[in-house]
């Protein structure tokens, strides 16, 4: 059964969650109160509504019950945001409410009213930009400052070797290897051929290493 979502403002943010979350197979339901948004979004997820989202009977009407995570994607619109995240978390008691901030103060009063993951968009691709420029390797996934995915082509020290002999050289773990635009597993007792793209995990130390390599 495909996990459920609801997007509470379908703007720039929101439709992208949306359309993302649809297209990876999830049931979406798009609320709004632009019915030109909401016209230009229905055919893309599962359910789209236009209505204004105000108050505790607004929301109960949506039927959210069943949903794995509802997404308050109103960021411009301050009080809004923290209007319906109170409902949501206060109220309603719901489990799992993500939502757009703008700015820090917003994310603080965000945090208080019990939103469960807070968002900052353009401060959180700003950071990520960074990260990536900053480092000698091509990164998939920074998931610490000391820590991400990378995919690289088999150095020539690797190519006639088992995956479990780079492990223990190079500190590394390799995850899988590209087959026709997509990654599948291998086995540690793999032998890595030349021109082989692999998916290695590790410190960034370590794979700067083997980029150099």
């Amino acid at each position: 059964m495909a996990m459920k979502f609801c997007v509470i403002g379908v703007g720039r943010f929101g439709y992208a969650v949306a359309t993302t979350l649809a297209n990876r197979g999830m049931e979406v339901l798009a609320v709004d109160s632009d019915e030109q948004i909401i016209e230009s979004i229905k055919d893309l997820v599962s359910h789209a509504i236009c209505m204004e989202i105000t108050n505790e009977e607004s929301l109960v009407s949506l039927g959210l019950d069943d949903m794995t995570a509802i997404i308050v994607a109103v960021g411009e619109h301050f009080d809004q945001s923290i209007l319906i995240t109170a409902l949501l978390k206060q109220n309603l008691k719901f489990p799992r409410v993500i939502v757009r901030s703008i700015s820090d103060m917003h994310k603080k009063i965000l945090k208080l009213i019990g939103a469960d993951q807070i968002i900052l968009p353009e401060q959180e691709i700003g950071t990520l930009l960074a990260d990536n420029l900053s480092l000698r390797f091509e990164s998939l996934a920074i998931i610490t400052p000391q820590f991400s995915i990378s995919k690289v082509e088999a150095p020539k020290k690797f190519v006639g070797k088992a995956l479990a002999a780079i492990h223990d050289q190079f500190h590394v773990v390799c995850i899988g290897k590209e087959s026709d635009g997509e990654f599948m597993p291998i086995e540690p007792k793999y032998v890595i051929k030349e021109a082989d793209i692999l998916l290695l995990s590790g410190s960034n130390k370590d794979l700067d290493k083997i980029s150099k390599l």
